[in-house]
């Protein structure tokens, strides 16, 4: 592999012929400001213009005709200045009429006998084409037969001047195109060398060409972002700066032998990958993924454990207080034969308890440390801490997640979600992280019921309710946040508390929301989890992190405002105990996507499949949130489309950044550089 030339880098797009002063600035509004810059800002689409017979065109369509003018031009105005110009045109034997709009330049052209090219929109019932663009093979023709590329352009750019402007570049700076990719690797796929990848990718002489041009470079841009995080990885690995945890096997043996459930085959999968990388001289960076209820807590409990264990403490960061509470009942109950001291730290505790808590915490009485974002305030001093647990990870900022893993001097750090991401996406949002994944199911767990039904039958939501209730069980409701306004959307819930009251006035309906206190929130939650509330009426300003196996029914209205992943973390807070379970989804969508959410939601309870649908309908940019996910913004690739790519590249970028070779050969210069660029090798953790 050559070394890549920076000049390309380095030569303002003003060099380019034809690129003036005020076209510079245009430019710089599309985020191009050099000849590098232009070469990479690709079409998203094209233009055929390749010529067709009659025979294979459809009404409808789009296309290009050769023919010959057989009647003088014909002028009819309409409106002001408005015009329709019509002309007799022989295509394959045939008379067809072609129409131009408001295009009265084009008249005097119109000569009997002259040979014409024609683009436009064909119709067969009439046998005439609407004209958007035609051209004289007299006159030397620039599109016929060919394949235009469609950019992205608008204010004084426009597409003939991008297509003329970059063609121009690539015939001035075309030669300065060198070989970014391993030679290996190139030859292994048989990838179209890059400057005709980039040339074609511009400017395809067929869609085949096209397609070639675009698989190079899509598997270069993945290849490139993958070696990346791999490089960090080795970089990572080598500094062995982590902190090694050294347990008996017999320790972790005996907990798991207490807990009150046999551990799943995936738990027990996963726990051995975590417990190899915390025995490791360099730091974890480990993400765990599972379905809701699939068992991720007791996971994070056995790692909090061997750390513990190994002479260290743990830390647990979740999003809210609700969540902080439930794994402080979780983990103390799981931690009662160990002797490990436990405690819980949010913006709810009393100052005099905090002080207490933060001194022992810094002498080293606490073990395992549970709590919010409360954790990452500047005087939470661990005396030694070992690992770090983010649960929900993506509801954090970058910022807070460094914040505490800056706690101790290299502590290993496990992030898990309940939120099940496509592989393709974790791999990639995650891609300086090894992945565990539990897919499996705890023993006994029923598939919960998913049923669409509209508002108008919400009489047979009732007489739901009213069947789990004589039942002995219970239900959730939720309401959405109609509007960006918490006023609203208390009252939305407060409306719906209100009506179930009338409705059943035998039973005791609670109320839940984003306005009430904490003291509040608790009281209403333990009245639900002991069953002295059947209905409980909940706003998504609170997150419903509650483990209540009696409630078996839960219901969410006006759905089709909720994404799916959204849909399915509140459907997995019923179907956690032995009862058979249903998720009702109440929703008029108006939107196509709307519709799918629904039919999606009926058709799975699989979290990873609904977790690719969700992908597929609303694209990888927003599938966390852009700014929380540090999603790449890849130029050509999509993560949906291009999974099977993305894997490839990463397995490549692995195996080539584990080689020695890579850190010394003068055939990698050039890919160092480029890290060095990016600032991979300035030790700072990928996040």
């Amino acid at each position: 592999m050559n070394t890549p030339a920076a000049s390309l880098e380095s030569i303002p797009v003003r060099q380019i012929k034809g690129v003036s002063a005020p076209k510079e600035q245009e430019l710089h509004a599309f985020g191009i400001y050099t000849a590098q810059d232009l070469l990479n800002y690709f079409p998203f689409r094209y233009e055929d213009y390749r010529l067709r017979s009659l025979t294979e065109v459809k009404d409808g369509e789009k296309i290009t005709i050769q023919g010959v003018i057989r009647g003088l031009p014909m002028v009819a105005r309409f409106g002001k200045g408005k015009a329709r110009i019509t002309a007799k045109t022989e295509i394959d034997g045939q008379l067809v009429t072609a129409v131009w709009f408001n295009r009265m330049f084009i008249k005097d052209q119109l000569q009997l006998g002259r040979e014409i090219t024609l683009t436009g929109k064909w119709d067969a019932h009439r046998m005439q084409i609407t004209v958007v663009d035609s051209e004289f093979p007299d006159k030397g023709t620039a599109k016929t037969g060919t394949l235009q590329p469609v950019y992205s352009v608008g204010g004084g750019i426009t597409q003939s001047w991008m297509r003329k402007t970059i063609r121009q570049a690539l015939e001035q700076l075309g030669p300065l195109l060198q070989e970014n990719l391993p030679e290996q690797l190139v030859r292994k796929y048989r990838l179209m060398p890059r400057q005709d990848a980039v040339f074609h990718i511009h400017h395809p002489d067929d869609p085949k060409d096209g397609q070639g041009a675009r698989r190079r470079l899509v598997y270069e841009e993945l290849f490139l972002f993958q070696l990346k995080l791999q490089a960090y990885r080795m970089m990572n690995r080598r500094k062995a700066d982590g902190i090694v945890h050294r347990v008996d096997p017999e320790i972790i043996r005996q907990f798991a032998a207490s807990l009150p459930f046999e551990l799943t085959d995936a738990q027990k999968k996963v726990v051995n990958e975590i417990l190899a990388d915390m025995r490791q001289p360099f730091a974890m960076n480990r993400l765990l993924q599972g379905d809701v209820g699939a068992g991720k807590t007791v996971v994070a409990a056995i790692a909090l454990l061997a750390a513990v264990k190994a002479g260290h403490q743990g830390a647990l960061m979740v999003p809210t207080e609700i969540l902080a509470e439930q794994h402080m009942r979780s983990l103390t109950r799981l931690y009662e034969v160990t002797g490990l001291q436990t405690a819980l730290l949010t913006g709810s505790v009393s100052e005099r308890k905090r002080r207490d808590l933060l001194a022992g915490l810094q002498m080293g009485l606490i073990d395992v440390l549970i709590g919010t974002h409360a954790l990452i305030q500047d005087d939470v001093i661990f005396r030694s801490l070992g690992l770090v647990v983010t649960d929900e990870q993506h509801r954090f900022g970058v910022n807070q997640r460094s914040i505490l893993r800056r706690k101790g001097p290299s502590p290993d750090v496990l992030t898990m979600t309940a939120t099940p991401i496509p592989r393709t996406l974790a791999i990639t949002a995650f891609g300086d992280m090894e992945v565990s994944t539990i897919k499996e199911r705890p023993k006994g767990r029923i598939p919960i019921q998913t049923h669409w039904i509209k508002h108008s039958m919400m009489d047979r939501v009732f007489g739901f309710i009213r069947r789990e209730a004589d039942a002995g069980r219970q239900a959730y409701v939720i309401c959405p946040l109609i509007e960006e306004s918490e006023k609203l959307d208390v009252q939305n819930a407060i409306d719906q508390f209100v009506q179930l009251q009338q409705q059943f006035p035998d039973l005791k309906v609670g109320l839940l929301h984003g306005r009430m206190t904490t003291s509040e929130k608790d009281e209403i939650m333990k009245a639900f989890g002991d069953n002295e509330v059947q209905v409980l009426v909940a706003t998504t300003v609170v997150e419903v992190g509650v483990d209540v196996p009696n409630a078996t029914l839960m219901i969410i209205m006006d759905a089709e405002r909720f994404g799916l992943s959204q849909l399915h973390q509140l459907r997995g807070r019923v179907g956690r105990g032995s009862h058979a379970s249903f998720c009702i989804l109440v929703a008029d969508p108006k939107t196509e996507t709307g519709r799918e959410r629904m039919a999606v939601m009926q058709d799975t309870d699989d979290g990873f499949e609904v977790a690719r649908r969700d992908l597929e309908l609303r694209g990888p940019g927003d599938f966390f949130g852009t700014k929380q996910s540090g999603m790449p913004d890849f130029k050509l690739a999509d993560m949906a489309a291009d999974f099977a790519v993305l894997e490839v590249a990463r397995e490549d970028a692995a195996e080539l950044a584990a080689e020695g070779d890579f850190w010394t050969s003068d055939t990698y210069a050039g890919l160092r550089a480029m890290l060095a660029k990016d600032q991979i090798f300035q030790g700072e953790q990928l996040d």
